[in-house]
């Protein structure tokens, strides 16, 4: 039985801000002013993938769960632009539109990716990092099945729920509550021309030109903390040493009884392992 009372998106504002004519979307909370925390979902997600995080530091912070472009209701590039590059120019668009001097990021997968290569390009814009089971370079041949996956239609849906029902993770292991599972699948979709699709730009994967960070990780100043599932197959405990030795004041955390997707396997122990690491790194008092 599912113990999840309320999803955070319930209690988010909607907000949207155009960068270099692209429509981008976030969810917030908390009180302008505060630090702010920046989340950055993986591939094919989108920001409600830290309804179940975000939340918990509300109180203490501006927190936006940011849709990057291609994804959940932020627009599609066209012409198609998916390279690491382009994810960086609109995170600091959306920095300076907003007003903000300094952020800390949070990003999952290739968000995470994003993330470290911002850092890296813009150390005097975060105060702080969070890898979530990210690598710093994408496997040729795992980037050729990504952009294979890229070159096909999104399959419409005749419903709502059907869509939703076929909603999977990749990698597919995962012990998340089956609710929010559930939760995620009919967010992620949306209807286009009379049926349900998944809400995201297939070119985003065939187009994604990622950078290789690992020669970019000394570049970042940031206080960093290094997020992985413990059953991780995405980010192996040694690529993860070797990844916090790159890069200065860098600490490891394992968050018990995940895979790659921890930030749904295992949301509250992930929380706890962001509130000691920011208690640590930018405290709000």
């Amino acid at each position: 039985m599912s113990s999840i009372k309320r999803f955070g998106c319930e209690i988010a504002h909607r907000r949207f801000v155009e960068i270099d004519h692209l429509r981008l979307s976030f969810l917030e909370w908390g009180t302008a002013g505060r630090p702010v925390l920046c989340f950055l979902h993986g591939g094919s997600a989108h920001a409600h993938w830290f309804d179940l995080v975000a939340p918990a530091f509300a109180d203490r912070f501006h927190v936006i769960a940011l849709d990057q472009r291609g994804h959940g209701e932020s627009q599609w590039a066209e012409p198609p632009a998916y390279a690491t590059e382009n994810f960086a120019a609109d995170l600091l668009g959306v920095i300076d539109a907003l007003g903000w001097r300094r952020i800390a990021l949070i990003g999952h997968s290739m968000g995470g990716h994003n993330a470290m290569s911002f850092s890296a390009w813009h150390p005097d814009r975060v105060s702080a990092l969070v890898i979530v089971d990210s690598r710093p370079a994408i496997p040729t041949d795992r980037l050729d099945r990504l952009r294979r996956r890229g070159e096909r239609t999104l399959r419409p849906y005749p419903t709502l729920e059907a869509a939703a029902q076929s909603f999977r993770l990749l990698p597919r292991e995962t012990v998340a509550d089956p609710a929010l599972l559930a939760h995620l699948g009919a967010a992620g979709v949306v209807e286009r021309a009379g049926a349900w699709v998944y809400r995201f730009d297939p070119a985003s994967n065939s187009g994604r030109r990622p950078v290789d960070a690992w020669s970019l990780l000394d570049r970042i100043a940031a206080p960093t903390l290094i997020a992985r599932g413990e059953l991780s197959p995405v980010l192996p405990r040694v690529m993860a040493e070797k990844l916090r030795a790159a890069i200065r004041s860098a600490t490891l955390a394992e968050i018990p009884a995940s895979y790659h997707h921890l930030v749904l396997d295992n949301p509250a122990g992930f929380v706890r392992a962001l509130e000691e690491f920011l208690a640590a790194s930018m405290p709000t008092q």
